[in-house]
């Protein structure tokens, strides 16, 4: 049978442990490396749901990093601008 390989997503999930959300990102690393090595002893189907995982958790990740940092951005403006409104920021 000649099957081509499913995608990894290593990268994606080493970027995603970086810059946005650790625990998912490392969910991805666990499953994207399991991508290859089932690919090669012939596991197809093993290796196709072991990339389906990594594209989950990869995505997940992304999205959880992107309400985190948005929260972030919010929580901080309002705290901000509400300082401002109060005569905190007048001393300088």
């Amino acid at each position: 049978m000649n099957e081509t390989q499913p995608k990894n997503y290593l990268i994606e999930s080493i970027l995603i442990t970086i810059f946005c959300c650790q625990p998912f990102g490392i969910v991805g690393i666990v499953f994207a490396s399991q991508v290859n090595s089932k690919f090669a002893v012939g596991d197809y189907a093993g290796a196709a749901h072991a990339s389906k995982e990594a594209k989950k958790w990869t995505k997940w990740g992304f999205i959880s990093g992107l309400v985190v940092a948005t929260l972030f951005v919010l929580i901080y403006g309002a705290i901000i601008f509400f300082a401002y409104q109060n005569g905190e920021f007048n001393d300088f």
